[in-house]
């Protein structure tokens, strides 16, 4: 019997009503060098996709802001600074987190927002 191993998956649902995207990884990262290695941003723009990220992936501000639909239990808990960043996020919710912070451990739903805001706060 072959065993084929079935990839995570992120599905992409854009508020904006661009068409919507799935992508399936293999490994932990990193895909690209920004956002935490294995985090949503990394993996989006190590496959392609581009989400706003104005800091750079560090944490310092709102730009890589996604709505969690499904899957929040595959995700890396937040931590302080990134719950202390996405109280300045438009449109945030129960299910926000930063991109560039949340590691992927298996399939999530994310849905981008239309509208994010490009504070960055602090330095580089």
């Amino acid at each position: 019997m072959v065993r084929t191993e079935i990839l995570p998956k992120i599905r992409i649902i854009y508020e904006s009503g661009e068409p919507e995207r799935t992508i399936e990884f293999e490994g932990s990262g990193p895909f690209h060098h920004d956002g935490e290695p294995g985090s949503i941003l990394d993996i989006l723009l190590g496959h392609g996709v581009h989400l706003e990220h104005a800091c750079g992936g560090k944490c310092a501000c709102t730009t890589c802001h996604v709505i969690v639909r499904e899957g929040e239990e595959n995700l890396s808990p937040s931590t302080e600074k990134e719950e202390d960043e996405l109280d300045n996020a438009p449109g945030l919710t129960m299910h926000s987190r930063l991109g560039c912070q949340a590691i992927v451990k298996g399939d999530i739903t994310i849905v981008i927002p239309k509208y994010t805001i490009n504070q960055v706060s602090g330095s580089h």
